[in-house]
């Protein structure tokens, strides 16, 4: 099987400096690759340790996301950093987030730092690429099942909690445990920590439809302030997104639907102001 993609990786718009570079948000639906071209694509692409993690799976929709979703970061990746998709160089922390590793003199195209994270859940994958910063990004359907949303609203700080209860049951309250879920996640994932950090140590206050009105970090949060973004992609798919807060902060992002060879226009978001802890 052949095929070609509608764009090289020495295409695109001209590089743009680090700092003030937009994030990237890429929104994947599993559905965007046929089952046979994503194979062939990860054939090629992903490393020893991506094919032995893909064939471990009992189920092949599982299997068929976990493709999807790698072969999406090694594409997206190649493109930002200008190198082909195998010569990519994924590693991972001691608490299992992945990162770009580094190459000396730096990557061919703008600079020598990438970070991304990755988060996929009912059949979509998101990734979150940026400059001189690091990131963390959730997606989360609403189709979960109430008695696991139960489990994850104990979780959260007695103030999320109420908050959640001032929601009649059903949908209403379902988006609000998933609107803290998903801030959670992506702030944790930003801070490379993942669920090692307790859900109970940090909270947000948001408005009832969209947006972080307040954030209250962790005691051994040294960035001080954070922008939050939350998003409603397609209907009925939550995500969020968390960056640091600092001189290198990115002025918007650009959110991409399907895969990176799309030539359609991305759809460009202002990010939030910051909010971190109260000043006394």
């Amino acid at each position: 099987m052949t095929i070609t993609a509608p764009e090289s990786l020495s295409a695109g718009p001209a590089p743009h400096p680090e700092t003030g570079a937009p994030v990237k948000l890429w929104l994947c639906p599993n559905d965007a690759l046929p089952p046979a071209v994503a194979g062939v694509l990860a054939t090629h692409w992903l490393d020893e340790r991506e094919h032995k993690t893909a064939a471990g799976f009992l189920f092949e929709r599982d299997r068929r996301q976990y493709l999807v979703a790698h072969t999406l970061v090694r594409r997206a990746l190649a493109l930002e950093a200008g190198l082909a998709e195998a010569e990519l160089v994924i590693w991972r922390s001691s608490r299992g987030r992945p990162f770009l590793q580094p190459r000396p003199g730096g990557l061919p195209r703008d600079g020598d730092h990438l970070d991304f994270n990755l988060s996929h859940a009912g059949g979509y994958s998101l990734l979150g690429i940026v400059r001189r910063q690091r990131i963390g990004v959730d997606v989360e359907g609403l189709g979960r099942e109430a008695g696991a949303l139960e489990s994850i609203l104990t979780a959260f700080t007695p103030e999320e909690q109420r908050w959640v209860a001032g929601a009649p049951t059903g949908q209403q309250r379902d988006r609000r445990v998933l609107r803290l879920w998903t801030l959670k996640e992506a702030y944790s994932k930003a801070r490379g920590l993942g669920l090692g950090l307790p859900f109970d140590e940090f909270s947000f206050s948001l408005a009832d439809d969209r947006g972080v009105l307040a954030f209250r970090p962790p005691a051994d949060d040294l960035a001080g302030s954070w922008r939050f973004l939350e998003l409603e992609p397609v209907p009925d798919v939550l995500a969020a997104v968390a960056l640091p807060a600092d001189e290198h902060s990115a002025p918007h992002l650009e959110l991409h639907h399907g895969f990176p060879w799309d030539r359609a226009a991305p759809h460009t978001i202002a990010l939030p102001e910051p909010v971190g802890p109260p000043h006394d």
